[in-house]
């Protein structure tokens, strides 16, 4: 999302730290170049630990920190995946057990063999942090039970009694650090007292406190060196650049074709567009770009655009529990009133198409799941009457041209959006524009800054506000957006509970069951459905979305990529998964080679 920042200026110290970090290479560099690139998920910070477990940590995803396999982002799928530092792995049904072999020939940058004491270790310092698999919570879905070493390059991890379906990707997840490095982390007695962690009572709470309260030192722990497993280890990082070499040690050395890596800095969208189009990137992921500056990087020698799927949609989310939103009349009416192929032109017009309808899924993940089904809903095409028809439904009087509560006070829809999103901004003006040209009064309300937004937007304090949605491929965290914790569903010791509007986090406020459909229960079901009760799940909620509408679906996120084939060959086509992917991992599957 970082790289939805409002454009800024150039700044001259980041430009000439860039410069810096290259003056030096000369030489040294290699038969195989030096491989230019930005990192997506995050800005660099010379001052971060060299460790993957700080969020701002200066390790790079596929590069020098590795997992156990990387996704290959199936559209209904979400367990297919491609080798990491596990070469193979297998599961019982139901996901009880999954046990992971390990890379043979996999050692780290020291020389050091790859272990299943390294997976265990990992696996250790995960539950420090929470979530996903590794976490101390009693009675979690999806929570691993007894992680067993079987031998030095085999580990099985078994899950605990109450199943999820994303307990495979989940442990297929795990990053691994060297146990020789990290291991000293975690305190003798770990594993006994997770163990005691995972029970209920005083001394489980006592023991699930040491285990958390570890958070911090491992966050902020830094290695003297980058120690990786990767197919390059950082050589140094400064304030414009990370610079990282080729990994002697890696399991498959001769598919890696660069010799080094340069991870370039950026402080918004402007300077990666100006990377782009002076052709400094050999590869750059998603970055939202206006069609203009489109041009202009298209016309830089070398430069194409690779497109492919991307599973998030933007959405006009409502709060439910403040009024007129409560009504479904009124979701409807303004449905009918977006033009949401303008709005997309307008807000994303390279990295969007405006959405087919509201489902609840991205339309490209909707064709694959509700096959006929998809074309059956409702795709609330522009339609002022049928409008009009839904306000008079919701009791809303139209005075002197212009729309009012039931009870004639004024009716204004503000609609939230953070001042960084870019294209949110613009979305959420061009959505006002239109609802103002329809008789309804409507404004933007800008927040500072995304932390500040969530947390008012959990804190109930908006109508209206911008949300990203569809987030799959596991159809569970699709939904899970929708009627998940912002909606009231809170998932405890294996019982799911709905909270009333404006406790723990539930903003959307809608109703618990309408016509007898109870979304969160359904979702919840997602976790643990076979795939043909999945899909049959899937249609019930995609309808129920369509007709309830606690969203407006208005463009799905187009993944659009950069690559210069000045420097070096063999990218991925469009439309490959595989685009999803960090370029480090296109490496690792044979990708890229020297022009």
């Amino acid at each position: 999302m970082k790289r939805r920042l409002a454009a800024v200026a150039v700044t001259a110290a980041i430009v000439s730290a860039t410069a810096a970090c290259g003056a030096t290479e000369g030489a040294a560099v290699g038969p195989g170049g030096i491989y230019t690139t930005i990192d997506g998920s995050k800005q660099i910070d010379a001052t971060a630990p060299i460790n993957p477990f700080n969020p701002q940590g200066s390790t790079f995803a596929g590069y020098d920190a590795m997992s156990l396999a990387w996704p290959k982002n199936d559209l209904m799928d979400a367990n297919q995946f491609y080798p990491g530092l596990a070469k193979s792995w297998t599961t019982t049904p139901g996901q009880g057990e999954v046990v992971v072999h390990l890379q043979p020939d996999a050692r780290w940058s020291d020389g050091k063999p790859v272990t299943s004491q390294d997976v265990q270790t990992s696996i250790g310092l995960a539950y420090t942090q929470g979530g996903s698999a590794y976490t101390v919570n009693a009675g979690a879905a999806g929570a691993a039970a007894d992680i067993t070493v079987v031998d030095a390059k085999t580990v099985k991890v078994t899950q605990g009694a109450i199943r999820s379906n994303a307990f495979l990707r989940n442990v297929l997840s795990t990053i691994v650090v060297p146990a020789h490095v990290y291991g000293h982390l975690l305190p003798a007695g770990f594993w006994s007292t997770l163990k005691a962690a995972r029970g209920t009572g005083a001394a489980a709470e006592r023991a699930k406190a040491v285990i958390t309260g570890l958070s911090q030192q491992v966050i902020t722990f830094s290695p003297a060196t980058d120690v990786s497993a990767g197919p390059f280890v950082l050589e140094r990082v400064n304030p414009g650049a990370a610079l990282l070499t080729k990994n002697p040690y890696f399991y498959d050395a001769a598919k890696i074709t660069p010799s080094k890596v340069k991870v370039l800095n950026y402080t918004g969208n402007e300077q990666i567009w100006n990377y782009l189009v002076s052709g400094k990137l050999d590869s750059a992921p998603f970055t939202a770009v206006p069609a203009a500056v489109m041009h202009r990087i298209e016309r830089t020698p070398g430069n194409e655009v690779r497109k492919g799927y991307s599973p998030v949609a933007a959405a006009m989310a409502f709060n439910q529990s403040h009024k007129p939103y409560d009504n479904v009349h009124v979701r409807r009416a303004l449905a009918y009133l977006i033009d949401r192929t303008q709005v997309t032109k307008i807000a994303s017009p390279e990295a969007g198409t405006a959405a087919v309808t509201t489902s609840g899924i991205h339309a490209s993940a909707a064709k694959a799941w509700l096959g006929d089904g998809l074309g059956a809903l409702d795709p609330y095409k522009v339609d002022p009457a049928k409008a009009e028809q839904e306000l008079r439904a919701a009791g809303m009087v139209k005075k002197a041209g212009v729309w009012a509560m039931p009870d004639g006070s004024p009716w204004q829809v503000r609609i939230n959006v953070p001042a960084s999103f870019s294209d949110w901004v613009a979305a959420a003006k061009a959505v006002t524009s239109q609802l103002t040209d329809h008789g309804i009064r409507a404004s933007v309300v800008t927040s500072a800054d995304y932390i500040l937004y969530l947390d008012e937007l959990a804190g109930g304090k908006y109508d209206v506000g911008f949300w990203l949605m569809g987030l799959g491929p596991s159809p569970y965290n699709i939904f899970q957006r929708l009627y998940g914790s912002a909606n009231g569903w809170q998932l405890l010791a294996g019982r799911l509970e709905h909270v009333p509007p404006g406790k723990q986090g539930n903003w959307m406020g809608g109703p618990e069951t309408v016509g007898g459909v109870n979304p969160g229960e359904l979702t919840n079901r997602l976790n643990l459905a076979t795939p043909d009760e999945q899909k049959r799940i899937v249609a019930t909620l995609a309808r129920f979305t369509n007709e309830q509408l606690p969203v407006i679906q208005i463009y799905d996120y187009v993944n659009t990529q950069f690559v210069n084939t000045t420097r070096y060959t063999g990218w991925p086509p469009p439309a490959s998964e595989v685009l999803r992917l960090p370029a480090g991992v296109w490496m690792q599957l044979g990708m890229i080679k020297k022009k």
